[in-house]
């Protein structure tokens, strides 16, 4: 292998990282890739990017987020989001420096684990990150398809009977549920303390900024009840090939106050979610959970979600 150099990534190589991504995946990721690259310019602290230079040209890349409370873990985690390798240059170990970058930065910035997500059919990949040293982790991914919720039908005054054309009362209409907004940020620190004790306002204040200037779309829901922000729902989706929504959602937090608790607003909030993104033509929607979550874990498979074909992998770091 010739001279290899570790580099951050710049924005003057956001061509070429789109022209790679282009050949590995067979569809261009633009959008998506500036969006990430505008990110990690604005606040390098919160994000680690590596280019791999041979001969003089980048030949491969690599973005990773430092993320706290991330799916509700306790401790800072780097997640791996995009690592890739021109075709012509890869089986020459630059995969593995990208890699090495990653957590000699994520050690030196008192990061303990660096997470992912690969698709357990993809062997190539599978068989890349198991001999890195990443073992498979206990977190699960949970998706369904974009379809509606089964709904009941609301309770109707005493008295008197449905008829066979009676509109169905749904979950999602019984409640305001509009468009997440920057003045939102309290309110959703709030109801996260009163499920989990925790102050995380530092994660929801970077996964604000996340939702409203870096996703391609903006899809995160609140609840109202009264007046008052009882719930909301925070996701994201991309744009992918030629300016089209990617065909998957991410789910990041869900969260309904105590004090609403078994209202229905958590699938009022869902509800919605899913008819939007079918709107968007998006057919798949995943999400990230612990096996100690069991309420979360309950609710998601009665609202439809089963296992994915994705596996959360993770390797622990030292200092």
């Amino acid at each position: 292998m010739s001279e290899l150099t570790i580099r951050s990534l710049r924005m003057d190589d956001l061509d070429r990282v789109s022209e790679i991504e282009n050949r590995i995946a067979g569809h261009p990721r633009r959008d998506f890739l500036e969006k990430r690259f505008a990110a990690a310019v604005k606040d390098p602290g919160s994000f680690i990017t590596c280019g791999a230079m041979e001969l003089g040209n980048l030949a491969g890349y690599a973005f990773a987020r430092i993320q706290t409370g991330e799916f509700g873990s306790r401790e800072a985690v780097t997640v791996l989001d995009v690592i890739g390798v021109d075709s012509g240059a890869q089986r020459n170990g630059i995969g593995k420096a990208l890699l090495r970058e990653i957590e000699k930065q994520s050690s030196e910035r008192r990061v303990g684990i660096l997470r992912t997500q690969v698709n357990w059919s993809d062997h190539p990949m599978v068989m890349f990150f198991s001999s890195a040293g990443f073992r498979l982790s206990s977190h699960q991914v949970l998706e369904r398809d974009t379809s509606s919720l089964e709904e009941k039908p609301g309770e109707l005054p005493q008295g008197r009977h449905r008829d066979s054309d009676d509109p169905i009362d749904l979950s999602r209409d019984r409640f305001l549920i509009r468009s997440l907004e920057e003045a939102d940020l309290a309110e959703v620190v709030r109801i996260d303390h009163s499920l989990t004790g925790r102050d995380r306002s530092a994660y929801f204040s970077a996964k604000f900024k996340e939702m409203l200037t870096e996703s391609g779309i903006r899809i995160s829901l609140v609840a109202e009840e009264d007046g008052v922000l009882a719930g909301y729902i925070m996701a994201s989706v991309d744009y992918g090939e030629f300016g089209k929504v990617d065909k998957a959602a991410v789910v990041d937090a869900i969260g309904v106050h105590s004090a609403f608790a078994g209202s229905g607003i958590g699938h009022a909030l869902l509800s919605q979610l899913l008819l939007n993104l079918s709107t968007l033509q998006v057919e798949y929607v995943r999400t990230q959970v612990s096996p100690e979550d069991f309420d979360l874990n309950r609710f998601l498979h009665v609202c439809g979600f089963h296992q994915s074909q994705r596996l959360v992998l993770t390797k622990p770091l030292t200092h």
